[in-house]
């Protein structure tokens, strides 16, 4: 069973940078890739991004964030970031953390963190 902690959410008013934090319970470089998705209220989870085992080499994003977003991952600390800049209105939402198989489609994530609250103000 692997936890997952997200960390980092807040309120930021659009245009600003908030950087998100997920650790894991224990190692899962080799196993899973690691990623984030998003649900604002009233609507479906939304896929943010995702980035498999071995760091760098593949990376996906959700066409809403792309140019915006950057995620990244540090092996060592079991940790997967979500730097998010240029924020906007709509990118208000719980953000969760995931974990599963590449490339990390909603339906074949095994373990998801508990969320945490992002609010973009005007």
């Amino acid at each position: 069973q692997v936890r997952l902690a997200e960390s980092g959410g807040g309120l930021v008013q659009a245009g600003g940078s908030l950087r998100l934090s997920c650790a894991a319970s224990e190692r899962t470089s080799s196993r899973y890739a690691l990623g984030w998705f998003r649900q604002a209220p009233g609507k479906e989870r939304e896929f943010v991004g995702g980035i498999n085992w071995s760091g760098g080499s593949r990376v996906r994003y959700g066409d809403s964030v792309k140019g915006r977003f950057t995620i990244s991952r540090d092996n060592a600390k079991n940790t997967v970031y979500l730097q998010m800049s240029d924020l906007k209105l709509e990118d208000t939402a719980v953000y969760y953390c995931a974990a599963g198989p590449w490339p990390l489609y909603r339906v074949t994530v095994n373990y998801w963190g508990q969320g945490t609250q992002v609010t973009v103000s005007s």
